[in-house]
């Protein structure tokens, strides 16, 4: 159902449903570990669930000053990835970058199918059960094995669970900030 900073419910969302103001406008997709051979090569980790979309041609931004490289090679070296950077040609440029993270332009992402939201996309909303009440806010999405779970902060700082099926989450609208659940029996 879904592919994270917390932000205030009254706050603005762009057309995408990602926070406006306190977005992360840049997502983590690999940290670079090592230089990897003499010719500037890195060895990197790969943080994304998408790493086919990395691509030779596409922009990627290291450190945190977001510096621009573009990708000229990438190679897997399991469960890493060997990447070239235009710019990165020795052993020595290379190790200038290590445990650098490397990220791409949020705005950047290619739009998912209908019903299919990235995680940044969910960190935020205001959830609410199927009466209109108030439960809370998406803090985290966590990442299991079956589904993903969605971490709410509630107003007195306790925190629900709720997992990422049809059955429990009914709504889910990041051009309103709102997510409506139907707590479980639990609840």
């Amino acid at each position: 159902m879904s592919r994270h900073r917390r932000m205030s419910p009254d706050r603005k969302r762009n057309e995408k449903g990602s926070p406006g103001e306190g977005e992360p406008l840049f997502l983590v997709v690999g940290k670079l570990r090592r230089p990897h051979g003499i010719h500037g090569e890195i060895l990197m980790d790969v943080l994304t669930d998408f790493p086919e979309r990395l691509l030779p041609g596409k922009e990627v931004l290291v450190g945190e000053s977001h510096q621009p490289f573009e990708i000229l090679g990438l190679r897997r070296h399991d469960p890493e990835l060997l990447i070239t950077l235009d710019g990165i040609e020795t052993r020595e440029d290379a190790g200038e970058y290590r445990n650098q993270m490397v990220y791409v332009q949020a705005d950047a992402l290619p739009e998912l199918p209908e019903g299919e939201y990235y995680h940044h996309e969910l960190i935020g909303l205001v959830v609410e059960d199927e009466n209109g009440q108030e439960l809370g806010v998406v803090e985290q999405v966590l990442v299991t094995g079956a589904n993903d779970v969605y971490l709410v902060r509630t107003p007195d700082e306790k925190e629900l669970l709720f997992p990422a099926i049809h059955e429990v989450v009914l709504e889910i609208d990041p051009e309103n900030g709102k997510m409506v659940v139907r707590p479980m029996d639990w609840y």
